[in-house]
């Protein structure tokens, strides 16, 4: 897919791997749509996409709010009347063993692990469908795929991503949509401190090198699609 001139919204836009997606799609020529919770981490990411010379706008927006989600796709159709990139990026995690989990900590995953992606794929497609293309990209974990200690409630709800992604997938390739679920491993950004402060965190991977991984799959012939793609550090020793 040619990216130049396209939409894209990007979901938990304000640090991490979602600043360096948006960033990279406003290089291939993108208009690329910010959302997140904080106002100046999104400005912040805005003003850096236009001083490279690219274009970005920035919605805040708590897409856990169901009125606030409809508030947000409401904007973006009626700036630009389309949307052609869906990156559901958002999400959290916290860990702490089964019988230490609290009950508020494990609904406010779900809430937006899953929950406000759904939410945002659904009103994304009401723009796709009728265009008959679009891609929509899927941050999961490898997570979703191992169990580790501390991890469970975590890792719920990214093993709930996969399925919906998979049935997602194939619910929408009629439209000529493709479906992308990324699943990084230990990547260096705020959300593992501990990570972040270790000697290691030279050798997991970095923001970029996720964002780097999403572009190469959306950016296959339209007739060619990788749904699913795992990425780890290359030596983490």
């Amino acid at each position: 897919m040619k990216l130049s001139e396209s939409v894209a919204l990007v979901t938990g836009a304000g640090r991490g791997i979602g600043r360096a997606i948006a960033a990279t799609l406003a290089r291939q020529g993108s208009t690329v749509v910010l959302t997140a919770r904080t106002r100046k981490e999104l400005e912040a990411v805005r003003v850096e996409i236009e001083v490279q010379g690219g274009k970005a706008v920035s919605l805040q927006a708590d897409i856990t709010r169901d009125d606030q989600v409809e508030q947000l796709f409401n904007e973006l159709s009626s700036r630009f009347r389309r949307l052609d990139v869906l990156v559901n990026n958002a999400g959290f995690g916290m860990f702490a063993p089964v019988r230490d989990l609290s009950v508020d900590d494990f609904d406010s995953m779900w809430k937006l692990n899953m929950r406000a992606l759904f939410l945002c794929t659904q009103k994304a497609l009401k723009l796709m469908e009728p265009q008959k293309s679009g891609i929509i990209v899927n941050v999961s974990s490898l997570a979703g795929k191992n169990a580790f200690i501390g991890g469970a409630g975590y890792s719920a709800t990214k093993w709930a991503l996969m399925g919906f992604s998979k049935t997602l997938m194939l619910e929408v390739r009629e439209h000529n949509i493709r479906v992308i679920t990324i699943c990084p491993g230990s990547v260096d950004t705020s959300f593992s401190q501990q990570e972040r402060n270790s000697a290691r965190s030279d050798r997991i991977l970095h923001p970029q090198d996720v964002a780097d991984t999403i572009l190469a799959a959306m950016t296959l012939p339209e007739r060619a699609m990788v749904s699913e793609i795992d990425i780890r550090p290359t030596n983490p020793k």
